[in-house]
Parts: C-alpha cells; sequence; structure tokens
C-alpha cells in the first residue's frame, strides 16, 4: 500500500484542531477538514483513562451526520490527560490553567489519544498511551506560559510543541505526536491496514 494507493479515497478529518490537521498532512495524505463543531465531550462516570478517549473518538465519529458513501473515510479523535486517577480536561480559564500546571509540576502522567476510522462498511477504534514527566516548573513560569501562550484549548492545559514542552519535559515514554493530539504513525498503519481488505 503507498501513499498514493490511500489518497485515491477521500479522507476526512473531521476534527478543529489545528494540530490534528498539520500532524495528518505531514503523511502526505490528501484530505479533507470538516469541522465538528460543539460536539460534547461527557463520558459516563465509571470510564477510566483510555477508556474515556476511545469513547469521545467514537462520540465524535457518531456526531457526523453525513452517510459515508463508497471509498470514503473518515477520521476522529479525542485527547486526554491522565494524573493521579483522574482527568484534566481543557481549563476554562487562567485559575484552572494554573492549577492543572501545578498539579502536573514535578510528576509524572499519562497522555491517551482516541482514535476512530470509519467507513460505510467496518471501523477501527485505538488509543495510544504516551507518558510525560514533568520536572518542577516555577511558578513564575507557569504565568509566562499562560499569558503568553492561552492554553485555554489543551487538555491538561499545555501543547508539548509549545515552550512548556521545551522547559518542562524531563522524559517521554511513547509518541511525541500522540501528546500532540495524533500518534500520527499509528494512524498510518491503521490506514494502510484498514484499506488493504478495502473500506
Amino acid at each position: 500500500m503507498s501513499i498514493e494507493q490511500l489518497n485515491s479515497y477521500r479522507i476526512i478529518l473531521f476534527s478543529k484542531s489545528p494540530r490534528r490537521f498539520e500532524l495528518l498532512k505531514q503523511l502526505g495524505l490528501e484530505f479533507e477538514v470538516h469541522d465538528q463543531g460543539d460536539v460534547t465531550e461527557s463520558f459516563p462516570p465509571e470510564l477510566k483513562g483510555s477508556a474515556i478517549a476511545k469513547y469521545l473518538a467514537e462520540r465524535k465519529s457518531d456526531a457526523y451526520e453525513k452517510p459515508l458513501q463508497e471509498r470514503e473515510i473518515l477520521i476522529t479523535a479525542d485527547t486526554i490527560v491522565w494524573h493521579s486517577d483522574h482527568i484534566l480536561d481543557k481549563p476554562r480559564d487562567e485559575k484552572e490553567a494554573r492549577a492543572m500546571l501545578e498539579e502536573l509540576s514535578g510528576d509524572f502522567h499519562r497522555v491517551f489519544t482516541g482514535v476512530c476510522i470509519r467507513s460505510c462498511l467496518k471501523k477501527k477504534v485505538f488509543v495510544s498511551e504516551t507518558t510525560v514527566k514533568f520536572s518542577h516548573i516555577s511558578e513564575f513560569d507557569i504565568n509566562h506560559y499562560i499569558h503568553h501562550y492561552k492554553p485555554f484549548d489543551k487538555a491538561g492545559a499545555y501543547g508539548i510543541q509549545e515552550w512548556i514542552g521545551s522547559i518542562a519535559v524531563e522524559r517521554i515514554n511513547g509518541s511525541y505526536f500522540n501528546v500532540m493530539g495524533l500518534p500520527v504513525q499509528r494512524v498510518y498503519r491503521e490506514l494502510v491496514k484498514f484499506t488493504a481488505t478495502g473500506s
């Protein structure tokens, strides 16, 4: 399976994330972006960790209202930050962002990205996990990051590709791109397998 063969499909990224757009673009794929609007990112309270990311990726896929045609592939994803047995969602304001970064400072956390690849005939859902270790982040650095980067659209109140990643990420185990919002290595492999037997 080559990039040219994958590009014979109409691939639709159902997302409003500019980071997922840029990451998928790096694969050399031709695809369209459809803005998913405001899909409610709520989930059953009994779900934990990776199960939340998987559930939300499928929920976003189900929110795509147009019936998929033959040789169309829909991609949806959701990324969560998991620490001390609870989710750190997107902060609503500076106070929440500061509290999240203070909580993550000097500790390990896990990032889960759920991905749903769907056609008119089948569906593949998977979750990628990355463990991230932050060094201690000073109050000054937290305030600098929040004021200059406004990380209110990011799970856990940070983007690893931004300044905070350069000064605070001490160790990472797993896909760096997964922390950005899309595990492109795994997405590529899964797309190849997904299309190998038709979609």
